[in-house]
């Protein structure tokens, strides 16, 4: 039997998504027809998929509820090969811009919303030109693992940064290391984290930091979905990273440029946020 679902296209800085509503946890998708739908030759293409559900509706949401129970609605996010991960920074702007499009949360500049993630519940706020969201404590472990990849000469010492989901940040010399990089295969990271992890080469601008805000480029390789024109979290990740690296008076706000556009990164305390915009690109219908 054919199911039709309804689904949006999104991106946020170039990290896109395919979305669609299912408030009442009535659709259930598979990893394989997750993946098909992320598919770019065969299905709709996107870094990822988010299924809008009421928390209520769905497993993991009962801990978001115990969290918070204004946490209405519950971003049920997979990457591109079907496997479910923690949180998205740019997918939850997307999806708050999703919601707020369809007439399922009504949400006004200034105005704040907890979202359910498998990460925790994340505070969405809508601000001028986007959306902010408070990614929540962030952790930098202890010692160093070392990454390799393709075209890049020697491995690189990288620095394991927690963001709701795991990552492991590499500076890099110059831009030309940057460019460079074969990302098409996933960068061998030793020790491997337990649940893998997103790798993030930094290289930062010069002057590092213009009127107190600290400047970095970035390209990432998001496990499960491959290169990706930006990752959010992960953005985050190479702002805390190169703060630490910079040591005293470096700088709590960070301008991130990605292959896909810029993001903002601010440090508050133990708290990370990102802000950044959210497009609607086009709907349909598609055969499942």
């Amino acid at each position: 039997m054919t199911t039709q679902l309804r689904f949006t296209k999104g991106h946020g800085t170039g990290n896109d998504f395919v979305l669609f509503a299912d408030p009442d946890g009535a659709i259930q998708l598979d990893g394989e027809q997750i993946s098909d739908l992320a598919d770019r030759h065969f299905g709709i293409g996107a870094d990822g998929v988010i299924r809008a559900v009421r928390s209520a509706n769905l497993a993991d949401g009962a801990a978001a509820l115990v969290e918070d129970p204004a946490a209405e609605w519950f971003m049920d996010y997979h990457n591109a090969d079907g496997s479910p991960a923690e949180m998205c920074g740019n997918g939850i702007r997307v999806f708050g811009d999703f919601l707020i499009e369809n007439g399922l949360l009504t949400l006004t500049e200034g105005e704040t919303v907890p979202i359910g993630t498998r990460g925790g519940v994340r505070a969405l706020t809508r601000v001028s030109g986007g959306y902010e969201v408070d990614l929540g404590p962030f952790v930098i472990a202890p010692g160093e693992a070392m990454v390799s990849a393709r075209r890049l000469d020697v491995a690189r010492p990288g620095l394991a940064v927690g963001v709701g989901n795991p990552h492991v940040v590499v500076a890099l010399a110059d831009e030309t290391e940057l460019e460079a990089l074969d990302l098409s295969e996933a960068p061998e990271v030793t020790p491997l984290p337990p649940h893998g992890a997103n790798v993030e080469f930094v290289v930062p601008a010069d002057p590092l930091v213009v009127d107190g805000v600290g400047r970095i480029r970035m390209r990432v390789h998001e496990r499960g979905s491959g290169e990706t024109l930006s990752c959010g979290t992960g953005a985050a990740a190479a702002a805390l990273a190169t703060r630490e690296w910079a040591g005293a008076g470096a700088p709590n706000t960070w301008r991130v440029e990605v292959p896909g556009g810029v993001v903002g990164v601010r440090v508050l305390d133990d708290h990370v946020y990102l802000s950044g915009p959210a497009e609607l690109v086009y709907s349909g219908v598609y055969s499942l």
